[in-house]
């Protein structure tokens, strides 16, 4: 079984491109898919709002998120670990 089915949360990877606010982090996630019409291969990028409960995280560290419920208007989303650290 994977870890979402166990959950029930939806997990994804991503960079931090901010972490100005208290406790909060902006994450970028890049994806590719392929245009229906045309078939290229194209980049999608979507930004998140996660929960960083101990202001670990710095600008440019790839890390997990993990769904939750909403903790503000835009932040529905948790840091579950930093699986890189920005060099």
């Amino acid at each position: 079984m994977t870890e979402q089915a166990k959950s029930g949360k939806r997990t994804i990877v991503g960079t931090v491109v901010s972490n100005k606010a208290d406790k909060s982090i902006t994450v970028v996630v890049v994806r590719q898919v392929r245009h229906p019409k045309y078939g290229k291969i194209v980049s999608k990028t979507k930004k998140y709002h996660a929960h960083d409960e101990s202001n670990s995280c710095g600008i440019g560290d790839v890390v997990k998120i993990i769904e939750s419920k909403p903790i503000s208007k835009t932040k529905t989303w948790v840091l579950q670990d930093i699986i890189e650290r920005a060099r």
